[in-house]
């Protein structure tokens, strides 16, 4: 599968965040991030809803503008050529009303050289294979889903940010996108994954980046933070304590 991936190594490390801050004018969402993301695999974004979570991602891909702060890959400030080395998988997967096939090679099309062997390869490697040529609005969830995520693939990205993927997927198509993750891992791709699900954050994070209220409390090794979390707010959330941000 591995071949799929660029195996080169990942050159927008470390991804620098000093005093990011993103608010509306009745509400501040994130406030002053500071944050270092050296690892070189999965790091996991935790915290209870309406914490932050999600703005921080849609900023870290350039589809917000922070009111305040700075953020940098490897030294350099976003623009057009590192959001190239991005994707991104949210929640509800947006599909173009084609044919899966037809879904993939527009997005390989962008790049001006589309690769047919390429685009099949990443089909097989989700699972579609076998729905080339179905209507993508027609797939089921999870199928929907990992559509999204071969699309995200196909560009060969460096960084890959997902939104909740496998929220509310069945139990197949969640271990078929955590295989997928991990294996792009595997083969040099910085992945950033938020979830709810504390199972999946222990099987896949290297690293916890615990957010609260629009800040990160915590931000350390997986098997630390789920085994002796230092923030308040960290351990709350871990032993099931309601928190309302």
């Amino acid at each position: 599968m591995s071949n799929c991936f660029k195996t080169k190594k990942n050159s927008l490390l470390p991804i620098q965040i000093n005093n990011l801050a993103f608010k509306t004018p009745t509400r501040n969402l994130i406030s002053k991030i500071n944050l270092r993301i050296n690892s070189k695999t999965i790091s996991v974004i935790m915290g209870p809803n309406g914490s932050g979570k999600s703005i921080f991602l849609r900023i870290i891909h350039g589809l917000i503008t922070p009111s305040t702060g700075s953020f940098s890959f490897n030294g350099e400030t976003i623009n057009k050529a590192i959001r190239k080395r991005q994707s991104m998988v949210f929640q509800k997967p947006t599909l173009l009303r084609r044919t899966v096939w037809s879904n993939l090679i527009f997005v390989d099309s962008l790049d001006k050289k589309v690769e047919p062997e390429k685009c099949k390869s990443i089909l097989k490697m989700v699972g579609l294979e076998h729905l080339i040529n179905h209507p993508a609005q027609l797939l089921s969830g999870g199928e929907q889903q990992r559509l999204a995520l071969a699309r995200a693939l196909i560009t060969k990205p460096d960084l890959l940010l997902l939104d909740e993927p496998t929220a509310n997927l069945d139990p197949t198509s969640i271990s078929v996108i955590e295989n997928i993750v991990k294996n792009a891992s595997d083969s040099n791709v910085k992945v950033i994954f938020v979830t709810h699900d504390i199972r999946q954050a222990r099987r896949l994070g290297s690293d916890i980046i615990f957010f609260h209220n629009g800040q990160v409390t915590e931000h350390t090794d997986t098997k630390i933070f789920f085994d002796k979390p230092f923030s308040r707010e960290a351990k709350a959330f871990l032993d099931g304590e309601i928190m309302i941000d």
